[in-house]
């Protein structure tokens, strides 16, 4: 699987102008299965996403975990983080799962956060989705699974 994770003051998607799901203080998560990814590997992604310390402590450095902060998590399942630009000037996106796979490992990875006790909602599956967000610092990191 592959994660882009931008620690956010706010940020929400929409669906056809409506507010689908939102998070105030923490995680920004966009989310692509891979082929060869299961269920395991997106609950493994979560757990590590959950442990990042990124977050400011007492001092002001990045020391404290989602879990510590007791911040959100806004997840959004976006396929195009597969793209192949290495040919041409039009992305290739073969590097995705099929939508039936990718749809069932992206909520379970949201449900894997929920079980760890953060507040997670979720874009919606396959639809055409405005995100907004505050991103703090900024923070944005790319995370990466082996798949087999």
């Amino acid at each position: 699987m592959r994660a882009l994770v931008q620690r956010v003051r706010d940020a929400q998607v929409k669906v056809e102008s409506a507010v689908v799901g939102h998070t105030g203080p923490g995680l920004l998560i966009l989310v692509c299965a891979m082929p060869g990814d299961d269920e395991e590997i997106a609950a493994a992604l979560a757990a590590k996403i959950s442990k990042l310390r990124i977050f400011r402590d007492e001092a002001g450095k990045m020391n404290l975990s989602l879990t510590q902060t007791g911040g959100g998590a806004l997840v959004v399942s976006q396929f195009t983080l597969a793209a192949d630009t290495s040919r041409g000037n039009r992305p290739g996106f073969s590097g995705a799962a099929k939508p039936d796979v990718a749809e069932t490992l992206y909520l379970h990875f949201a449900d894997t956060l929920k079980g760890l006790g953060i507040a997670t909602e979720t874009g919606r599956f396959g639809a055409e989705m405005q995100v907004q967000l505050t991103n703090d610092g900024p923070v944005t990191l790319w995370l990466d699974t082996d798949t087999p």
